[in-house]
């Protein structure tokens, strides 16, 4: 029988019991440092989502710092995410929510992606909008794919390295 009250009776194995302060500090403390790092993306490649002074003057610029951000934080998701499960799996409790939930939740960016889709609408730049939606969701479910398998790849080699001929073990 399944009472409502008992869906946390058995955790997901990624939460480990203890107080949850920590968690928040470190998650507040990682998502200030990728929002910084945003920022300095965005203050180094201006286009896109910087563009905002042409915007109604004339065809607005693609958004590409914000879609290669996403994309590229999306990629450190799947290496974090491999590195933590099957390299690093007595790291302490708080390097995920620090450097997942924290750094680059806090350097990716959804709501600037949403908000630069509807500025290229507002623009009368329909198909450019759908083709960043597109490109966005696109190059974030890459970037993971690759990431992960990347990682996967490249601990399999230092593990066959560590084992093999010449190799220690």
């Amino acid at each position: 029988m399944h009472l409502m009250g008992d869906t946390h009776l058995h955790p997901h194995p990624d939460h480990t019991p203890g107080s949850r302060w920590p968690v928040v500090a470190v998650v507040a403390a990682g998502g200030a440092v990728g929002a910084l790092l945003r920022y300095v993306a965005s203050r180094l490649w201006r286009n896109g989502s910087d563009a905002h002074a042409i915007w109604r003057t004339g065809e607005a610029a693609f958004p590409w710092t914000t879609l290669v951000v996403n994309a590229v934080g999306c990629f450190l998701m799947g290496v974090l995410t491999v590195a933590l499960k099957e390299r690093f799996t007595h790291a302490s409790r708080l390097v995920n929510p620090f450097l997942g939930t924290g750094v680059l939740g806090g350097f990716t960016t959804f709501s600037s992606y949403t908000d630069d889709t509807r500025r290229l609408f507002e623009n009368d730049q329909p198909a450019t909008a759908l083709g960043y939606l597109v490109l966005t969701v696109a190059g974030a479910l890459a970037g993971v794919a690759l990431g992960v398998a990347l990682t996967r790849a490249a601990l399999m080699r230092a593990r066959h390295a560590g084992t093999g001929p010449g190799g220690t073990s």
